[in-house]
């Protein structure tokens, strides 16, 4: 596999993007970001009160990922998880960083919504997962990308991930 691969993990809240893109990092050698953490503190607390957030409070969050992916693409690569609901979004990170992978899982609703449930000292509510769903645009056709189902362990996703990667670049 590249190692100058820029690989986005997304999804809607609760699959696993977190612990499956440190899995896949730390597995291709590559540096990772949490995608969360690049949400402007009103992002954040719009979430924390079960607001969900708009295309408009979206864009300073995507331009920062989007700077990430960007700069990573020129030096090595890197996997950073972030929801990327919507192909203008991917779209708008796919514009500095032309040939990033997009890893989309998913899974069931109940399995997510057990999973976020058993979570604890994250902002997002299992009440915004409905919005989550409703602006969900998986990969199309033309975008650089795979599904990969979350049933199973992070181990287990994560190996997914990864064969799912070799047979897409190879």
């Amino acid at each position: 596999m590249s190692s100058q691969r820029v690989i986005v993990v997304m999804g809607v809240a609760g699959t696993g993007k977190t612990t499956v893109g440190r899995l896949l990092a730390e597995a291709l050698g590559l540096p990772y970001a949490e995608g969360d953490a690049f949400h402007p503190a009103a992002n954040v607390a719009k979430m924390s009160a079960g607001v969900p957030l708009d295309d408009d409070d979206r864009r300073p969050w995507l331009d920062a990922v989007g700077g990430w992916i960007r700069d990573r693409a020129g030096l090595g690569g890197g996997v950073v998880a972030a929801s990327c609901l919507k192909h203008s979004y991917r779209d708008r990170l796919r514009a500095g960083a032309p040939d990033a992978v997009f890893v989309h899982l998913t899974g069931d609703r109940p399995l997510i919504e057990r999973r976020m449930a058993d979570r604890t000292g994250h902002f997002m509510p299992a009440s915004l997962l409905d919005s989550q769903f409703a602006v969900l645009e998986p990969l199309r056709a033309d975008e650089r990308g795979f599904a990969v189902d979350v049933a199973g362990t992070p181990e287990e996703i994560t190996e997914r991930a990864l064969a799912a990667l070799r047979t897409f670049e190879s």
